[in-house]
């Protein structure tokens, strides 16, 4: 059992690097382009994957913040 618990927690540290890199990959001065974009939600999509299970708090706030830079920015627009 205790194995399995470092496991967990391996896997865990894994994770937050994981989401530390891919954070700073969802900068706009790092993906500007469309595809960039899209390859930047995949990472997102399959990171959110793998940290689902996790009951690391760290992990669930990297999850909660990459899962909001993929989200389509809005814009106010005003008219006459």
């Amino acid at each position: 059992m205790n194995q399995i618990a470092s496991v967990n927690q391996a896997l865990d540290e894994m994770l937050v690097q994981l989401g530390g890199i891919v954070l700073r990959l969802s900068s706009p001065k790092v993906t500007r382009t469309a595809e960039e974009r899209h390859a930047l939600a995949c990472s997102v999509n399959q990171y959110a994957v793998c940290a689902a299970r996790s009951g690391d708090p760290r992990v669930q706030q990297l999850k909660a913040e990459l899962e909001q830079t993929i989200k389509p920015h809005l814009r106010l627009v005003a008219s006459r």
